[in-house]
């Protein structure tokens, strides 16, 4: 995977699981810090390894094609 669709997926992650419209510095604690629950960090993080379980099963079986 490369740079930019490993950054999308994490963009897709904040958005949909921490509703964070951004990951870019914007250098303004009020867009820069949010107050996220724990239950959406922990959906986030579940995301997270899930999609990168799903990178590895792919470029494993990309390497044996």
């Amino acid at each position: 995977m490369d740079n930019q669709a490993r950054d999308q997926q994490l963009q897709t992650i904040a958005t949909d699981h921490l509703f964070i419209a951004t990951l870019e510095t914007r250098n303004s604690d009020r867009l820069d810090f949010h107050d996220v629950s724990v239950w959406a960090v922990k959906a986030a993080l579940q995301a997270a390894f899930e999609a990168g379980q799903q990178s590895h099963i792919t470029n494993n079986n990309q390497e044996t094609t």
